[in-house]
């Protein structure tokens, strides 16, 4: 049987320890690839986040204090002092 899945509008990705940042990078870029239209790599260790949206260069973010949801999420803030913690 064939099953054909709907990509979700969004996805985060928090990287373990045991997480590799090429392979969990290629993750967000199969994602966007699928349809995926907003994709946040959040890596606690670096304190960095990496927002992926569908057409458009990955952005960088340096300890941000909180992330919007933009058009795919209206009104959804995520504040990551839990996790710069």
């Amino acid at each position: 049987m064939n099953y054909r899945y709907a990509a979700s509008d969004f996805v985060l990705e928090l990287m373990s320890p045991s997480d590799t940042l090429r392979e969990t990078q290629e993750k967000m870029q199969e994602y966007i690839a699928n349809g995926v239209k907003l994709g946040w790599l959040i890596n606690p260790k670096m304190r960095q986040v990496e927002i992926y949206r569908l057409g458009q260069p990955v952005e960088i973010l340096i300890s941000p204090e909180k992330l919007s949801g933009e058009d795919v999420l209206p009104r959804f803030i995520l504040n990551l002092s839990i996790i710069w913690r």
